[in-house]
């Protein structure tokens, strides 16, 4: 009666484990379009983040020369 399960409950989920590894296959279109969303994304925010960055530098360079 311990919490740990059998031993052949452990190796019936690990075939269960490996029938369900082997039936997954990966869809590259889908990894390359994710992959260029998130390029998108990235360039976005870099973007964003860049003009922030030269706001902040001009408004403190206008106050120094008041």
């Amino acid at each position: 009666m311990s919490a740990q399960p059998k031993h052949e409950e452990k190796n019936q989920l690990s075939h269960e484990d490996k029938r369900d590894f082997h039936s997954k296959k990966v869809n590259l279109n889908d990894l390359v379009a994710r992959m260029n969303e998130q390029k998108k994304k990235d360039t976005k925010s870099n973007i964003i983040l860049s003009a922030a960055a030269i706001s902040a530098v001009t408004v403190f360079g206008i106050i120094l020369t008041l």
